[in-house]
């Protein structure tokens, strides 16, 4: 009984260590930092006239809603650290999957989205 046991726990760890989430969830002041740091990669998954109206500098704008969504966030490197965003963290919560699907190795979620950056006072491109 107690091998059995100890079988189960190990390969519970096991499992979990190679399933758990790879997923960084963020508020504007931490993804600001990231940022400011270099090296990220900033995915806006708005829509181009919700980008246009104001984005994060130096964004790049995919639309989650788009035929070729995944195939644009293929192009990328998946090697880089990703900030993930909408406009309130809907979207982007569902477009992460594509996201894992694809091998991204770095992903950053803005929780409250563009939203909540900007509510935070942090710099805006219109």
């Amino acid at each position: 009984m107690k091998t059995l046991v100890q079988l189960a726990l190990a390969l519970l760890f096991t499992t979990t260590a190679f399933t758990a989430e790879p997923v960084k969830h963020v508020q504007a002041a931490e993804a600001a930092a990231l940022i400011a740091k270099g090296g990220v990669v900033i995915v806006d998954v708005r829509t181009a006239d919700e980008f246009a109206e104001g984005h994060i500098a130096d964004a790049r704008n995919i639309d989650i809603n788009a035929s070729d969504f995944a195939a644009q966030l293929a192009k990328l490197d998946k090697t880089k650290p990703t900030l993930v965003h909408c406009q309130a963290g809907g979207r982007s919560t569902r477009a992460l999957k594509t996201f894992q699907e694809l091998g991204f190795e770095h992903l950053i979620h803005l929780d409250d989205g563009f939203g909540g950056w900007a509510d935070a006072g942090k710099p805006v491109v219109k």
